[in-house]
């Protein structure tokens, strides 16, 4: 498991530091009082994460490198985030993730946040961002009917069950971020890949049960009819997926 390292809160809007490291397999959270960081030297080990929360707005890096496997991992929010560096350098494997958060019963999904990236020199085989909507949550399921109550052995009329409730639909999936990118001039696009793609949608709620008609207990001889069965409800229908993001490619 990896061991969670909390960087110590910074005290103002503005923060310029002269280095940070997140040492390899490990995580490490910037703290949320920063708006804005500077830094002149940042390096994310190789299968390490860098957690940037939803508070950052402007990260500014002069020399910024990323191990194999590693990841600079940004939280949703709907204000976007601008990441710059002097000179980067990705190893395989790296990536920057901006991805929403996924919906619940109650909550709608977050779409990916919204990135202008400035890499003014740039190494790498493969420059990789990850900003993709979150899944739309689930509907409820609907809720089975009650069953009817029973009838007496020789007078007496068994109540029918009640109908399932129909189940609620899906909800939506949230879109793709917007990324603004800008990269050296020399740097292939072939060797970007870039996921916008929007949430997928929330699957259906299940239809409720028919409850049973009610049917007498207990007689030896004689019995009154049963009533009959509830009808079943609907499922629901699913959500959609969200809209895909959109990339806007520039060259320095």
């Amino acid at each position: 498991m990896r061991k969670l390292m909390l960087l110590v809160a910074f005290a103002s809007p503005l923060v310029q530091a002269e280095s940070l490291e997140v040492a390899a397999h490990s995580v490490l959270r910037l703290a949320n009082k920063a708006n804005s960081v500077h830094l002149q030297h940042l390096q994310v080990a190789d299968s390490a994460t860098l957690l940037l929360p939803a508070s950052l707005t402007s990260l500014k890096v002069d020399h910024l490198q990323l191990g194999r496997d590693a990841r600079i991992a940004v939280a949703p929010a709907d204000a976007p985030l601008s990441i710059e560096a002097g000179t980067a350098r990705f190893a395989e494997g790296s990536e920057i993730t901006a991805t929403g958060a996924p919906g619940s019963y109650e909550r709608a999904a977050r779409p990916g946040r919204n990135l202008d990236v400035q890499l003014h020199a740039l190494e790498a085989d493969r420059l990789a961002i990850d900003a993709r909507g979150g899944a739309g949550g689930p509907g409820y399921v609907g809720l089975d009917g009650a069953n009817g109550k029973a009838g007496g052995c020789t007078w007496g009329q068994a109540s029918r069950g009640a109908d399932g409730d129909n189940g609620g639909n899906g909800r939506d999936g949230a879109a793709g971020g917007r990324i603004r990118l800008a990269v050296p001039a020399g740097f292939a696009q072939e060797r970007i890949v870039v996921r916008l793609d929007g949430g997928v949608p929330g699957k259906p709620g299940a239809a409720g049960k028919p409850g049973a008609g009610g049917a007498s207990k207990g007689c030896l001889v004689y019995r009154t009819d049963a009533g009959a069965k509830g009808k079943p409800g609907e499922p629901g229908q699913p959500g959609l997926a969200g809209a895909a993001g959109e990339l806007i490619l520039q060259r320095l």
